[in-house]
């Protein structure tokens, strides 16, 4: 005897589905070098953007100079600023004609004339600075949590709810080196060769980008702080760079889907 139980079979059909769709996997890029450019390789490199033909580069690890203008085709420094040795260079990000870099425990940012590299200013901040990029109408910064924080470019003073990063609903810890791209933020997670695509409206990451294989470990000297971590987009010519602490070589990249 078969017994016609249409409520039990939508159930059975929900329960198969469910799963298929909270856990759905996150698309994963791989990386298609484009080009290959030299970097400083003793640049510990913590903010990196792209404007206007130049790399703007900001190092940690008291690296010298620890702001800089760097020329993409032969990676030398066109102009550079130290700064005191008891800040650590982190993020940086332009801004209407200036130049603003966070530094990492000491609750501090400064300001640049972006030409110049002359300071114009600073500001604090609680907790720690890892890294900065703007949307065009607020400067977004990270500091190392899954929270991503909004500044008001005209103050540099926080404003509005942050927001929490998350992949399949678990938060992200160690957000870095921060890039906007299409509408999207790119993020480095410290320690890791991926790369977080970030939706800006929800947190949740859309996409990975596995950079593994761009750089050796014998590269690097087999050093354990030569992470990926920076990424500049160029806009107008549709290209992505990416590079590392202590890398010597900077790649301009394509992605490809992978799953």
């Amino acid at each position: 005897m078969i017994l016609r139980l249409p409520w039990l079979a939508g159930l059975l059909a929900a329960l198969v589905l469910v799963p298929a769709v909270s856990f759905a996997a996150i698309p994963v890029y791989g990386a298609k070098v484009v080009r290959t450019y030299p970097h400083d390789r003793g640049a510990f490199t913590e903010g990196l953007f792209y404007l206007d033909g130049w790399l703007y580069e900001s190092t940690g690890q008291n690296t010298r100079p620890a702001l800089r203008k760097v020329d993409l085709a032969t990676g030398k420094v066109a102009q550079g600023r130290d700064i005191p040795p008891v800040f650590f260079g982190e993020g940086i990000v332009a801004w209407k004609g200036k130049l603003i870099q966070l530094t990492w425990q000491n609750h501090i940012g400064f300001v640049y004339d972006l030409k110049t590299f002359q300071p114009l200013g600073s500001f604090t901040y609680p907790g720690e600075g890892w890294a900065l990029t703007t949307d065009g109408q607020r400067i977004i910064m990270s500091d190392g949590s899954p929270q991503l924080r909004f500044l008001n470019p005209a103050t540099l003073r926080e404003v509005g709810p942050r927001l929490t990063v998350t992949a399949d609903g678990v938060p992200v810890k160690n957000v870095n080196e921060l890039e906007w791209v299409k509408g999207e933020i790119y993020a480095n997670i410290w320690m890791t060769n991926r790369i977080a695509r970030i939706d800006p409206a929800t947190g949740k990451v859309v996409g990975w980008i596995d950079l593994s294989g761009l750089m050796r470990p014998r590269d690097v000297g087999h050093d354990p702080d030569a992470v990926a971590n920076g990424i500049a987009y160029d806009a107008e010519h549709d290209r992505l760079f990416v590079t590392g602490k202590l890398w010597p070589r900077l790649f301009e990249i394509k992605l490809v889907r992978r799953r």
